[in-house]
């Protein structure tokens, strides 16, 4: 390569680079280099090309007699920046009135032209032109976002005058901003020129990567994003792209396909060449590619492997950009760098809260979780109103259903008038890690939009709205100081978004997946509507599904794979430990409300003590719907390879319902005992518990659900509020007919495990349960620390006087 008079490499070829070079060509085109040198043997297709290094940018400068003119313009700059803008274009047109020395556009055109050999139409070749810090005390991402790309260039001048570019956008007001704020001097950085072989991603798509989950830091997933056309659009975010989730462990099996989640965007727009070939154009995508995903399935799992190849090689999470050319089919990796905000965080660190100078009670009702939040009040009748909700306001409203969830994702707490405990608003702010206040009454009422309070759940049963912000202290918790305990302490889910939320959690599994919680905020569909799409007669659920489905020649396949993704997404975050997915247990009220429900249920009056759980699997009415369920368990556990899925059967009355339903599952491919299949059965009914030896006979666990069970053996319907003070999982009626279970289980070596919400609530029930030999013990993930430590404590009495 093209040397000055000093001996200094102007430009070097990426092949020739590696790690160590990024104080001399930036950290992206060293890692470039990196990924060519030493990953392109296992495979990972990476474009070839050449960098500038710090000392051509240097040349530059003093060529033109730069660095003092830029130091004048930066002394310039007033005290509060409001000139910023002024001062940064000032700079940036030094550099485009500055010309390259000749030796440098020499070595460029140099390295660019032996480019056009590699084109197999022997055009001029096109380049894609990236700018890359080379700043030695800097990480890299400290860059990030302000530097310019350019796209399609093609020719020497205009590479020539990209470089300028480049160089330039080392004064963006951004990176100015940037490095007044962090004390940096603007003239240690220099700036290194990656010019790549275009990928013609403009005829195919392109996207982003990250070799670990982005909003949770769960380090099992790789997620990516897809979008049409070249891949700034998806950079700068300004499209709504495809996301998949590949679950890393289970890449290395042959024959599975661990996608554990696919979303389809919008992705209304795409970037593609410019008019007469040059530069880029964003124009709108086609009816067929918005309702279709860009990847194929098996191209999906390859960006897994590399992705998962490339943080191995360089030992840390990564963030990579990736290109499909259209002309090949080919992928390519066309950047990587380390992922910066997850990676440097204690992963063991979870949060305890503590409260004081709390001013007078205004509201309460019952608490969800144990944390407290303060904020304004954001009262809102609908979710269509989330355009008035400012992120971090407390919101209130009269009930919730998933068309709230963004909202609630946005909220620092959630006040509600209705609402109990098994209630929508209840589960998804567990899930969320969100304070919530449900069934106040009349918080809509009493609360007006501005107000400041502060809702706290940190008082047990009762959670509290109070007047004023109060003084709150919020302390991480080390979960590597959690005991070790025989019980099996595992966590409540349901909504597979949330999942990645508590890995790291230190529990034994899920004792209870929700699989109608992945119906209704995913499906959204009633399966039979799928099924027989002609029986459905009104038009905006016809509608409905139509776009729901859109991509899915089969409308039965949109529900098998929506749900087998959903329980493996779930799954996948604590494999390999057992993962306990309860089959649907709708009330019949509540699959009418599903999209096209209406014309396959019957109408109830007690659909409480209806055709609900195990009824529904071999029945006429139902079974077909009972068949997808099938398939999608089936999918997760034979496919997706999330065989730590455990099936359990809910609401089974009788032997002779369990028997028929076992065989229902074998006759879908599902029998107990093969391929390491358990299944168990929930103990909600008095039957489960008469006849406990009669069931364990035939299911491989049961597991408590404490709601039901309090409500059959009382007599109490759960939902009436009226009869809220009867409603106690610790009657004694309740706690003798658990006893009796956890009795005969053992006596038959039948697991056994509870997943209702009491032991979160109670300690003393925690006590009674690990006293009278249960296995396991689920709770919500936020209530998880404080059981842990309860049954830790218990275990300890046990031992002593054991001893």
């Amino acid at each position: 390569m093209t040397r000055n008079g000093n001996d200094a490499a102007l430009v070097r070829r990426l092949a020739d680079l590696g790690s160590g070079d990024s104080a001399e060509v930036g950290g992206k085109n060293a890692s470039l280099g990196e990924m060519i040198s030493r990953l392109q043997a296992a495979g990972i297709r990476v474009p070839g090309g050449f960098a500038t290094t710090a000392d051509a940018y240097w040349r530059f400068i003093e060529h033109n007699g730069l660095e003092q003119r830029i130091r004048d313009a930066l002394g310039d700059l007033g005290p509060d920046r409001d000139n910023l803008a002024d001062i940064g274009e000032r700079i940036r047109g030094l550099f485009e009135d500055a010309e390259l020395p000749a030796d440098l556009a020499e070595a460029i055109v140099d390295g660019y032209r032996p480019m056009g050999a590699q084109d197999s139409a022997g055009e001029t070749p096109r380049v894609a032109v990236r700018s890359s810090a080379t700043a030695e005390d800097l990480p890299e991402a400290s860059f990030a976002g302000q530097l310019e790309t350019y796209l399609n260039v093609q020719g020497e001048d205009a590479l020539l005058a990209a470089c300028k570019r480049c160089y330039a956008s080392l004064f963006t007001d951004r990176a100015i901003s940037y490095r007044e704020n962090h004390g940096f001097d603007h003239m240690e950085v220099a700036l290194s020129v990656g010019v790549q072989r275009m990928v013609r991603s403009d005829r195919a798509g392109a996207g982003v990567m990250f070799s670990i989950d982005t909003e949770t830091g769960f380090p099992g997933s790789v997620v990516i994003n897809a979008a049409w056309g070249l891949g700034e659009t998806v950079v700068q975010g300004s499209v709504d792209p495809d996301e998949y989730h590949v679950f890393k462990p289970l890449l290395g099996r042959p024959g599975l396909t661990p996608i554990i989640h696919k979303s389809r965007g919008g992705k209304a727009a795409k970037l593609v060449y410019g008019e007469g070939g040059e530069g880029s154009r964003r124009v709108q995508t086609s009816d067929e590619e918005r309702g279709r995903f860009v990847l194929e399935d098996d191209e999906i799992l390859l960006l897994g492997r590399w992705a998962a190849a490339i943080e191995d090689h360089y030992g840390k999470p990564m963030d990579m950009e990736w290109a499909k050319d259209g002309d090949s089919g080919e992928l390519f990796v066309v950047q990587a760098r380390p992922e910066t905000v997850h990676s440097r965080r204690d992963a063991a660190t979870l949060k305890s809260y503590h409260l004081d100078n709390e001013g007078s009670l205004l509201l309460s009702g019952l608490a969800i979780g144990s944390s407290a939040a303060t904020g304004k009040v954001c009262v809102l009748g609908s979710a269509e109103e989330i355009d008035r909700f400012e992120e971090g306001a407390v919101l209130v409203t009269g009930m919730t259903d998933p068309d709230w969830v963004p909202i609630m994702k946005k909220a620092a707490a959630l006040v509600t008038d209705h609402g109990g405990r098994t209630s929508h608003a209840a589960i998804v702010s567990r899930e969320l890690g969100l304070t919530a206040v449900v069934g106040c009454g009349d918080a809509t009422a009493r609360l007006g939009d501005g107000d400041e309070v502060t809702v706290s759940c940190l008082e047990g049963d009762e959670g509290h709205v109070y007047e004023g912000i109060a003084d709150l202290e919020v302390r991480d918790m080390d979960t590597r100081d959690i005991p070790d305990t025989r019980t099996r302490v595992m966590v409540n889910l349901a909504n597979p978004a949330a999942a990645y939320q508590w890995w790291q959690l230190p529990a034994d599994g899920v004792g209870l997946a929700r699989m109608e919680f992945i119906i209704g905020n995913l499906i959204k569909v009633h399966p039979l509507a799928l099924i027989d799409f002609d029986r459905v007669e009104d038009p905006e659920a016809r509608q409905a599904i139509e776009s729901i489905t859109r991509g899915y020649e089969d409308k039965t396949a949109y529900f098998v794979d929506t749900l087998a993704r959903g329980m493996a997404r779930i799954a996948a975050v604590h494999h390999p430990n057992p993962v306990i997915v309860r089959t649907s247990d709708f009330k019949t009220n509540e699959y009418a409300e599903l999209i096209g429900g209406g014309a396959f249920e019957p109408a109830e009056e007690n659909p409480m003590l209806g055709w609900r759980g195990a009824s529904r699997y071999y029945a006429e009415g139902y079974r077909e719907g009972f068949a997808l369920e099938c398939r999608a368990i089936r999918r997760a556990r034979e496919e997706l390879g999330l065989d730590n899925i455990v099936v359990m059967i809910p609401f089974c009355r009788t032997l002779t319902e369990a028997d028929r339903v076992l065989q229902t599952l074998a006759d879908h491919g599902l029998v107990r005992g093969r391929a390491g299949l358990a299944v168990y059965v929930m103990a909600e009914i008095p039957s489960n518990v008469l006849l406990a030896e009669q069931f364990a006979e035939r299911f491989d666990g049961f597991s408590i659900g404490s709601n039901d069970l309090t409500q059959l053996v009382l007599g109490v319907d759960r939902d009436n509020e009226m009869l809220r003070e009867l409603f106690d999982e610790q009657d004694e009626a309740v706690t003798e007919a658990i006893a009796m279970l956890l009795d005969k289980a053992r006596r038959k070596g039948t697991k056994t495990g509870i997943c209702g919400q009491a032991p979160s609530d109670h300690p003393e029930f925690a006590d009674f349960l690990v006293r009278h030999g249960i296995g396991s013990i689920s709770v919500s993930p936020d209530s998880f620390l404080r059981v842990k430590e309860q049954v830790s404590r218990t275990e300890g009495q046990l031992d002593a006087s054991d001893g």
